[in-house]
């Protein structure tokens, strides 16, 4: 089970960090990939990314490196929480497209979530 956990966060580290890294960093190549990028702000945009980020941090070295291993479900619950979000904002900009990708990722955050807890 810790190597399933270890793969699925590793794919999760891998997601969150490119579309965090874009998102707070490549502000222009967001708005080209994500149309609703350039329909919010870019504070916002950055913000999302930040979290995605420290999310990502927060997935992998305490686990990693066994200090406070507890902040591990943790961020992947607020992972969780942020795909959560962006499948509601999607669904009400009637984005249909967009919910797949974020109903994989919430299911993989919540596996690690319940797996390390």
């Amino acid at each position: 089970m810790n190597i399933a956990l270890w793969i699925v966060q590793g794919i999760l580290g891998a997601g969150f960090i490119f579309s965090g890294w874009m998102k707070a960093f490549q502000y222009e190549k967001a708005k080209e990939s994500w149309p609703w990028a350039s329909e919010v702000s870019k504070g916002l945009v950055f913000f999302i990314g930040i979290v995605e980020l420290v999310g990502v941090i927060g997935l992998v070295v305490p686990q990693a490196t066994n200090i406070a291993p507890g902040l591990t479900p943790l961020a992947a619950v607020g992972l969780a929480i942020v795909v959560l979000l962006g499948a509601i904002f999607h669904v009400a900009r009637k984005e249909y497209k967009q919910i797949g990708v974020n109903i994989v990722f919430l299911a993989l955050a919540v596996f690690v979530a319940v797996g390390r807890f």
